[in-house]
């Protein structure tokens, strides 16, 4: 059964936290779209093992405030909400787990506030230094203006036709088989692109269903009731994220585990690759048969990895 919800404040933001198990913190961080719910198999896998385990709400998701202004998404503000809860905790230093955009979020606070963390896990997204040129000019003119994170900068218009149908987003997202990398890399650059609005108007869906009607349904509810433009704001601070982290050193320097799924067509080989020079140290491994979410998708993998880590460098 998941935990119940506890809250915790930062400011005017509450945050609903699920926490199980006792020992050295680990704090989970989801990505998008989805919630402290996406790792219902690791925290009591995790909690069995020896390990305190929390996961957010992180803002704009779930249970947790979705303040109305851009501004409030900022990859400092992200920051501020994990540091908040580990006070909250007092937990001097925890072990960061972050999937998607929650490990974006890690990657940066291993670089902003290192001596706050144990360690780092990534799951799917490697590290990716500041780029010379604002990353939104790069996608715009190398992936196009229905590429989804461009789209989501020049209007509301996912807003709003996730909002009119959220079991229609889920069911389009959350799927595994879809595309093999082998695949995808056959595929014309234009459709390499992802177009979110395109993908919910699609009739027919590759691959499996991710989620039972259960679980599908706890996402269903959760964004019925909050909408997702919270979430798309994290997205909208993306050049402003870029500027604000100008003069901070690119290097990793915290004890790290990458897990990348070879299926996960949004991040390149290259891309996981060429992250190595900037984390000092790494260990690295890749998941066959899996794409972006990997752990719902692989949960048991992606659970004894974690663990053994963790026993080994904590």
């Amino acid at each position: 059964m998941f935990p119940e919800a506890q809250f915790i404040a930062n400011g005017d933001v509450r945050l609903a936290v699920y926490e199980q198990g006792k020992g050295p913190a680990v704090v989970l961080l989801h990505g998008f779209p989805e919630l402290a719910y996406s790792w219902r198999y690791q925290l009591p896998a995790l909690a069995a093992a020896g390990y305190r385990v929390i996961a957010p709400d992180q803002r704009g998701y779930g249970r947790s405030s979705k303040p109305d202004d851009v501004a409030s998404y900022t990859i400092e503000a992200l920051i501020s909400d994990v540091i908040a809860l580990l006070d909250a905790r007092e937990i001097g230093q925890a072990v960061i787990v972050g999937h998607d955009w929650g490990a974006l979020l890690a990657w940066q606070m291993a670089l902003v506030v290192p001596d706050r963390m144990a360690g780092l896990v990534a799951l799917n997204v490697p590290f990716l230094p500041r780029p010379p040129i604002d990353p939104i000019t790069y996608m715009r003119a190398a992936l196009g203006s229905d590429f989804y994170i461009v789209n989501f900068q020049d209007s509301d218009e996912a807003d709003q036709r996730c909002a009119a149908n959220p079991a229609r987003v889920f069911e389009v997202l959350m799927r595994r088989n879809s595309v093999t990398r082998e695949r995808f890399n056959t595929l014309p650059k234009a459709l390499q692109s992802f177009n979110l609005i395109a993908a919910l108007d699609r009739e027919e869906l590759a691959g499996d269903a991710l989620l039972s009607a259960e679980d599908a349904q706890v996402y269903i509810d959760a964004f019925t009731a909050g909408g997702f433009t919270g979430a798309i704001n994290w997205y909208r601070n993306w050049t402003h994220n870029w500027k604000s982290t100008a003069n901070i050193d690119q290097t990793v320097r915290v004890p790290t585990l990458f897990i990348g799924a070879l299926d996960d067509v949004i991040i390149s080989l290259e891309q996981i690759e060429a992250m190595q020079p900037f984390v000092a140290d790494l260990e690295s491994h890749m998941l066959e048969d899996c794409g972006h979410w990997t752990q719902q998708e692989k949960p048991a993998a992606v659970n004894a990895l974690i663990i053994d880590w963790l026993n080994r460098r904590m």
